[in-house]
Order: structure tokens, then sequence, then C-alpha cells
């Protein structure tokens, strides 16, 4: 996994669900059959455990095997089936309406705080892009932002709109003179002056959530920002590329949500269907 440049944070969790597997089995690595694969998919599933997350562990599991074989040379069959992965539901993005946005906008005072949750609303960011992000990576005079670590290690641009840059702007006003490279700052406590983590910008959120009386997460900013971007009419390909999404249907699943501009192509495709008919 190091060789193929996968994140420490991935190859943790790998190593962390195939320990489970290992302390669980009570016959050696090399007799594991595909009913001792079932038996632990029951485990698994009567631990409650969801079917994304049973697919991870799967994942890890068939992965190991191929190491023994391809890497150990240990002829040992594998004993996970392709077919063994759970159905996933596939539940529409969850997005904010515009009222619901003003609610949440309206109790976020604190400047950093206002910055963080305005860029995942305008400019698109994922909760560990923000956390990540560097003063070099800002380009307030071309109003653009260098993403160089996205999901899977992608880099991409993102842009700032102007409630987003005024939004920056007030913070780095306040920002504490620190030279830290991280633009997020702890600004109280023993961690004061060091780069604020995912963990607490997603407490941030849960604080804010509860006092707007909302339920919204980080990521619904994201979807929100999608949504209205598809409402206001942007091209999906425009979209996917400030999303950076690596595959087209990712992005079109919020064609489904998207119901304001459903409604007006329908409309406006049916005048014509009318003014054409006889």
């Amino acid at each position: 996994m190091k060789r193929r440049n996968y994140s420490p944070h991935t190859i943790s969790d790998y190593m962390s669900t195939l320990k489970s597997f290992v302390l669980w089995l009570d016959v050696s690595v090399e007799e594991v059959t595909n009913k001792k694969i079932q038996e632990y998919i029951d485990v698994l599933l009567g631990q409650g455990l969801q079917p994304k997350t049973i697919n991870c562990y799967l994942d890890s599991i068939r992965g190991f095997y191929g190491y023994l074989r391809n890497e150990e040379g240990i002829p040992t069959p594998n004993p996970v089936k392709r077919g063994y992965a759970l159905r996933l539901p596939r539940p529409l993005p969850r997005y904010l309406r515009d009222e619901e946005v003003g609610r949440l906008f309206a109790v976020i005072k604190k400047p950093r705080d206002r910055a963080i949750f305005m860029l995942m609303l305008r400019c698109g960011l994922r909760l560990e892009e923000v956390a990540n992000l560097t003063i070099g990576a800002m380009d307030l005079k071309q109003r653009k932002i260098i993403v160089a670590q996205g999901k899977g290690g992608k880099g991409r641009v993102v842009y700032i709109s102007n409630d987003a840059l005024d939004a920056l702007v007030q913070y780095l006003r306040v920002r504490l003179s620190i030279r830290t490279k991280n633009l997020f700052l702890v600004e109280k406590g023993t961690y004061s002056g060091k780069g604020i983590s995912a963990r607490g910008i997603r407490k941030r959120m849960e604080y804010y959530a509860g006092k707007a009386r909302l339920k919204v997460c980080c990521h619904q900013l994201r979807h929100t920002m999608a949504t209205q971007l598809l409402n206001a009419d942007a091209d999906l390909v425009t979209i996917q590329d400030l999303l950076g999404h690596t595959r087209i249907k990712t992005t079109q699943r919020y064609c489904t949500v998207s119901n304001l501009k459903v409604q007006r192509d329908y409309f406006k495709a049916m005048e014509e269907v009318m003014r054409r008919s006889p």
C-alpha cells in the first residue's frame, strides 16, 4: 500500500480492520475458507456495523490474501469472493434550503468559524481540505484557492465568491499573528496557535447546528453548493471540476435532488411542445 502511495490514514484503517479479523479467527490464516468469511460477515452484522463498514473489512481481508499470494508466494486461495460485498443504499445528497442556510449563518458570529463554513458552502471544500488549508494556498487577488491534497491525493483549483472573500478577509484581520502555515488556527487553550483539526471543526458545526436548531453536518454545505450551482444552470462538468469528482456519475446524483432546475426545464420544454402542437 505504501508502494502505491496510499495515505497513512487509509493504511491505518486497513491494518485495524485486518487485526480485528485475525483476532477473531479460530483457525490459521491459511485455513480460512469461504464459509469462514460468511460466518465473519454474520458476526459483523450482529455487532450492528453498517454495510459500508463491513465492505471495508472485506476489502482489507481480500487485499491481505492478495498480498500473501503475490508478495509472499503463499499459494493460498483468496476466501473473499467479489460477490460477498453487501449491497449499499444510495441515499440522495442532503442539502440545506436557502432559509436553513440563513438560520445557520445567523448564529455563526466568530470570524474564524464563519470563514471555515463559508468556504465549505461557497467553494465546496471537504472537512479535511479546510483543516489542511495553508496560507500559501490562498490567492485573494485572483480569488482562488489551490487545494493541494484533496480526496485521493488529487489537487484542484476552486474559486472564492464575494461573501466567502469577505469572510476570509474579516478572519485574516483578527487571525493570530503566528508563523504557522495553517490558515485556520486554534484560538484558545493548550493548543492555541496550532492548526485546527477536522475533529475540532466538526465540533464547531455541532455547536452551531444545535444553536440554530438544525440537523446539519459539514458535508451538507458541500452538497448545498453543488445543488445551488445546478439550480443556477451551471454546467455539470464545471461542478464536477469544482468538487473534484473523478466520475461525472457522482456529480449527476445532484440532478435528482435539484428539483428547481428539473421543474424549469420541464415547463420550458412543455411550452415548446404545446407551441408546436396543432
